[in-house]
């Protein structure tokens, strides 16, 4: 990034590099993220870490998922790229680790969508393209919001959960810990989802969930 400052009539130049992140995970939820973070152009991305691939897109996997406490000295910042339902779980294990470490969490919010300024969304978790978050949401640690999310005012959203594509949460929906809205679910004002539910794609949830899988075929 480079600045243009004058003084004294004369034009001086000088440069911001960039920061350093590393993302945890190298499968189709990473590409996505990577998206975002390019078309940002906030950070420098030094490359991914993945249990079995060694390369990944035109990037280097420089670990398993195992070795980010080898990595802190390449980036302090990280963020955990993985988003498959099944994983869930390991995402916030992997938090916690990365979190004792003493990584840093950038929240990533990409140029694409529209967060309302009265919102608040916590360390780590990444709004996706051409979401629209409204008045006084709030949204946890390592959560997703994935594309095309509509969350509407006064929506609460806990850690560590995952907003899939298109869902759309009325006003005042409060979401817990732990879950998963999948592709274009629609959830009615004021309910209240438990944590570590999983509401299938393509619900309407008209009333609280308490926890488990959810899924109102139509």
């Amino acid at each position: 990034m480079v600045f243009k400052i004058c003084f004294n009539n004369k034009k001086l130049e000088y440069s911001m590099k960039k920061e350093n992140i590393l993302l945890v995970g190298a499968g189709g939820h990473s590409k996505s993220c990577m998206e975002v973070l390019v078309n940002n152009n906030d950070y420098n991305i030094i490359g991914f870490t993945d249990n079995k691939k060694k390369k990944f897109l035109n990037y280097n996997v420089l670990g398993s998922d195992r070795d980010i406490h080898k990595l802190k000295k390449k980036s302090s910042n990280l963020h955990i790229a993985i988003g498959n339902i099944k994983d869930i779980n390991s995402r916030w294990i992997l938090y916690k680790k990365a979190k004792k470490l003493k990584f840093k969490f950038p929240t990533i919010i990409s140029r694409n969508s529209f967060v309302s300024n009265s919102a608040s969304i916590l360390e780590g978790t990444i709004v996706m393209n051409f979401c629209l978050i409204n008045s006084n949401v709030r949204i946890g640690k390592n959560s997703i919001i994935n594309n095309k999310v509509l969350l509407e005012h006064d929506v609460e959203i806990g850690n560590n959960s995952h907003i899939s594509t298109g869902a759309i949460l009325n006003g005042g929906v409060k979401i817990g810990n732990n879950v998963f809205v999948g592709s274009g679910a629609i959830i009615k004002e004021n309910v209240e989802i438990k944590s570590n539910t999983i509401i299938g794609m393509g619900s309407i949830v008209l009333k609280n969930i308490n926890g488990g899988v959810f899924y109102n075929k139509i």
